[in-house]
């Protein structure tokens, strides 16, 4: 459904939310948290540095940061980032529906379906929760896995 690079962005800017440190952090320490290619990692905060989703700074204190409060970055927002604008997979545009094919009328629905779910979820939403409860951890694919090793790090930090 999200293509790897959307997928990569979310992962970046849970860790992002969920690091301790607030400077700017270079990519490749976000790249070796969660597991991705540091290169690809680079390319996917452009991306998001492009949509003003993150800031970047560069040099030896270089790397990125939330450029909006988490509540203000939406799942729609990212996913935009990254594949460009969403758009309905349909016949040519047609205001009047009543009038179109019912594809038309069904991959009309989808779309609304789609860009508003992922307009409703944003980065905070995804912070309360980030990964699977520790109860189940083992028995599912989590994408975001990696965060319940960055929480632990966390915690025994703050000890």
């Amino acid at each position: 459904m999200l293509s790897k690079t959307s997928e990569l962005a979310v992962q970046t800017l849970i860790f992002l939310c969920l690091a301790d440190d607030h400077d700017y952090i270079p990519p490749a320490r976000i790249a070796d948290a969660i597991g991705a290619s540091p290169s690809y990692t680079t390319k996917v905060t452009s991306l998001l540095v492009r949509a003003g989703i993150l800031k970047a700074q560069r040099g030896a204190r270089g790397g990125v940061q939330l450029g909006r409060n988490p509540g203000a970055i939406t799942l729609l927002d990212t996913v935009e980032a990254c594949q460009g604008k969403i758009l309905g997979d349909y016949c040519a545009e047609y205001d009047d529906l009543e009038v179109v094919c019912s594809y038309h009328r069904a991959m009309h629905e989808l779309h609304g379906a789609i860009t508003s779910v992922l307009a409703r979820w944003t980065l905070a939403d995804l912070v309360k929760q980030p990964c699977a409860h520790k109860s189940v951890l083992d028995q599912v694919d989590c994408k975001m896995k990696w965060s319940a090793r960055l929480n632990q790090l966390n915690s025994a930090q703050d000890k």
